[in-house]
């Protein structure tokens, strides 16, 4: 599947600001698991004065940008064009014991950004809690392989937590979500994190987005997407990383296009910037992905 990608962020201030300093993580990457990126750049306006792509420890790609120019609109827009033709995932029984994964995860010498280690341990918005880990403790009995449980775990958050934008923002705390059980993708990805780490199990926090399937036999429309969030659970070294996406309790496969993959939304986040003025600011994000051929 070939899918052409737009994401525009356009920021509203009520007063005059001097300057913006960005860090953007829009861009798609590249990876051994089926995806491909054909076209990807960043459109800034006002123009920045300085912009530098880099690579992070994870190896995402981070647009840094500086804009000198008085503004009082930032509008930051994304093209890009990316195929996926994802491998089947495995027979979930054929991956190792739940405990024999966790005993290799926490064998595992090495750093390098695709180890393990990196995502077994609680980080800033996805923290060990005692309430996410015996709640995911019931997807894990003894003699269950590691991704029959953490399918599992996917399936009883989608059926147990409520879709809600309003029920939440980002840094909400898990046990809030927990009680509320209500949530967005982001909270149910670090939900299901927090539950898997509890248990000495990597898991790792991915953004991107997924394609919206029409209703009614309607066409797409333009800006009705979203950015989207699912878990990658580590399944021993001869599985390595796969992705489940409890939001839509489904393996990530070919609908899914992977921006960025981090511990948790804060090592991923689209955005972050300091700006230089005073006053509130309001925030559109307006996201098309749209595979080619549907345009016709």
């Amino acid at each position: 599947m070939i899918y052409d990608i737009t994401h525009t962020s356009t920021y509203v201030h009520a007063a005059p600001v001097a300057s913006t300093r960005g860090v953007i993580r829009l861009l798609p990457r590249n990876d051994d698991r089926g995806q491909k990126v054909d076209f990807s750049a960043i459109e800034t306006t006002p123009t920045p004065h300085t912009v530098r792509e880099r690579r992070d420890f994870f190896g995402n790609r981070v647009v840094e940008a500086q804009v000198n120019t008085p503004h009082t609109k930032l509008r930051i827009v994304l093209r890009a064009r990316v195929e996926v033709d994802r491998p089947i995932a495995p027979a979930a029984a054929l991956t190792p014991e739940w405990r024999e994964a966790r005993r290799l995860a926490q064998a595992c010498n090495s750093l390098a950004a695709a180890s393990p280690v990196h995502a077994l341990f609680p980080s800033r918005l996805a923290p060990l809690d005692e309430t996410a880990t015996r709640y995911a403790s019931e997807s894990f009995p003894c003699g269950r392989t590691v991704l029959e449980g953490a399918q599992d775990l996917m399936r009883r958050i989608h059926a147990d937590f409520v879709y809600d934008a309003r029920a939440t923002k980002i840094g909400t705390p898990i046990a809030q979500v927990f009680a509320k059980r209500r949530g967005v993708c982001q909270d149910f990805a670090h939900l299901m994190i927090s539950g898997l780490r509890g248990l000495g199990l990597p898991a790792a926090y991915v953004s991107g987005y997924i394609r919206t399937l029409p209703v009614g036999g309607l066409p797409s429309l333009e800006g009705a997407d979203a950015s989207h969030a699912w878990v990658s659970v580590w399944c021993g070294p001869a599985f390595g990383w796969i992705g489940l996406d409890p939001t839509n309790c489904t393996a990530v496969g070919d609908d899914h296009v992977v921006v960025a993959i981090g511990r948790d939304y804060s090592d991923v986040s689209p955005i972050d910037g300091v700006v230089t003025g005073s006053g509130e600011q309001e925030l559109e994000v307006r996201v098309a992905m749209i595979p080619v051929g549907e345009r016709r």
